[in-house]
């Protein structure tokens, strides 16, 4: 099988200033095409209202979005190591614009459902794992960085749509508001993919030079990508409870719905910040060992969540956790680089992602169930550190695999 990674032989090398412009783009398209993972949690209260539903029926159409976010990563990331990223993430791109257009037009819940995730999950998801899966291809001596920076799109999404769509909807109302994210992401996505047109370099290539070695590990890729999925639906299942539920939890202590928005926003805000800073860490010593650190630091934050319920408290333990838990699922990406061929890097991280996205869902799911038994939250952040726990065994024994393969003989 022919791939692209290796068409360009005279184009732009890897590390060069032109990745760096790849990058750039990248995180812009990121930004933009991530509002088909916030804008439909926008919309929730008004779209329950217009149709007349419970809050369990509202629902559906932000996991139906979240199921087709998580298939894309993996049906989208399989489609760019035949074909590379362009070609899928300009179908995803105008599926994502079409879907915001037409889920404006629907007139009933089970319609919007199937808009938001047939359109608006699956076209979203080429902006995450296909996205991080492409930059990986065009840096060596700073993947870890250009890994996070592009992840750091959704997060930034997360911070920019939820601010700007009530402004609009105020106004014009929820069908006005989609439809004019359609149409803007139909004029600046398509034409930021098609800066994207150029195949990787040669240097990308395994065994070319210039290329970074697959580093050795006492695994097959079947056992490494298996312990990759179950580590990456542990951390998530914990990384969940406070992000699902904060704004729930500060309303049961009283402290109202905005405190627990702004805690959320400050979660996102230093997730940021800790995947850039992961990135560099990652450079230095490596992803493994930094995915070990951000996990260990989110449990112990999960942990803090119990005791320190005050407000002040809450506020500095929710920018404890987004400082511990933003640069963890990127790290899965740079660990599926560093350790798995080039031409499976785009199935393979989709897997991975996709594993991390069910395990939010879940956790989300799973947090509810816990406090609807127990009438409260502290079961939940239990629950959510036994998960953590499952991560850190699983990655604990993958630095154990890779230290045995580093000292294998040649």
């Amino acid at each position: 099988m022919t791939t692209t990674v290796s068409s360009r032989a005279d184009g732009p090398s890897i590390d060069s200033a032109y990745a760096w412009v790849r990058l750039g783009v990248s995180m812009l398209l990121s930004t933009i095409g991530g509002a088909g993972m916030w804008a439909v949690v926008v919309v929730l209260p008004a779209v329950q209202a217009e149709f007349g539903v419970d809050r369990a029926a509202a629902s559906m159409p932000y996991t139906a979005t979240m199921v087709g976010f998580a298939a894309g990563n993996m049906l989208v990331g399989r489609a760019i190591d035949r074909m590379g990223y362009w070609i899928p993430a300009l179908v995803s791109a105008i599926a994502l614009g079409a879907g915001f257009l037409l889920a404006s037009l629907t007139s009933s819940i089970l319609a919007f459902s199937l808009v938001q995730g047939l359109l608006i999950g699956l076209g979203t998801s080429a902006i995450f794992g296909p996205l991080i899966a492409d930059i990986s291809h065009w840096f060596n001596r700073r993947r870890g960085v250009a890994v996070t920076a592009a992840a750091s799109g959704s997060y930034l999404a997360g911070a920019v749509w939820p601010t700007v769509m009530p402004y609009i909807m105020q106004g014009e109302g929820w069908r006005f508001t989609y439809a004019a994210i359609g149409i803007f992401c139909l004029a600046t996505m398509v034409p930021l993919v098609l800066m994207l047109r150029r195949g990787a370099p040669r240097e990308a290539t395994h065994g070319s030079p210039g290329s970074r070695p697959t580093q050795p590990i006492s695994l097959s890729p079947a056992a490494l990508q298996m312990l990759l999925v179950i580590a990456g639906f542990g951390c998530c299942m914990a990384m969940s409870m406070p992000q699902v539920h904060i704004v729930a939890y500060c309303m049961d202590l009283g402290y109202g719905v905005a405190r627990g928005a702004d805690m959320l926003s400050i979660m996102l805000a230093a997730g940021v910040v800790s995947r850039i800073g992961s990135g560099f860490l990652a450079d230095r010593i490596g992803a493994v060992k930094t995915l070990i650190i951000g996990s260990a630091l989110q449990c112990l934050s999960l942990l803090f969540y119990i005791p320190f319920d005050g407000l002040a408290s809450l506020y500095v333990v929710s920018l404890v956790f987004g400082l511990s838990q933003g640069g963890i699922v990127p790290c899965y990406a740079i660990i599926v680089r560093d350790y798995m061929p080039a031409k499976e890097a785009g199935q393979r991280v989709g897997i991975v992602l996709m594993a991390t996205i069910f395990g939010m869902a879940v956790g989300g799911w799973m947090s509810g169930w816990i406090y609807d038994l127990t009438g409260s939250y502290a079961a939940a952040f239990l629950n959510g550190i036994a998960w953590n726990l499952v991560n850190l065994a699983a990655i604990l024994l993958l630095m154990w695999k890779a230290r045995r393969g580093a000292e294998a003989p040649a």
